[in-house]
């Protein structure tokens, strides 16, 4: 089956002009995107990312002793990346003399989940 198409020769557009209209437009306002890219971004590392999953699921507070045998780098390597994590909102932490004991804010995912299944 032949399709006989009409063609016309380019047109030079003129200096800001839009070569086309958007198809679709962002939902996302750009302040939830960047919230939105940071915890993505936290979550990018496959450290960080087993890291929220071992304290999704632990029922309290994880001691960062705790989490340091669970992965094949030093102490000072988990801590960055649950710094990493705080800075995103992901996780929390409390002192207790020494040590530092982590968990997951319960909503901290939840935008950016939302967003996802949407």
């Amino acid at each position: 089956m032949a399709v006989d198409l009409q063609l016309s020769p380019k047109q030079k557009r003129g200096a800001g002009e839009p070569c086309c209209e958007p198809v679709v437009y962002p939902d996302v306002a750009r302040q939830q995107a960047e919230r939105m890219a940071a915890v993505a971004k936290a979550l990018g590392d496959p450290i960080r990312l087993q890291l929220v999953d071992v304290l999704r699921k632990h029922a309290g507070k994880v001691c960062v002793c705790e989490l340091t045998p669970l992965f094949d780098v030093g102490q000072p390597t988990v801590s960055h990346h649950l710094k990493v994590l705080r800075r995103a909102g992901i996780v929390d932490s409390e002192r207790q003399g020494l040590w530092a004991y982590y968990y997951v804010h319960p909503d901290a995912l939840e935008e950016f989940q939302h967003w996802l299944i949407r």
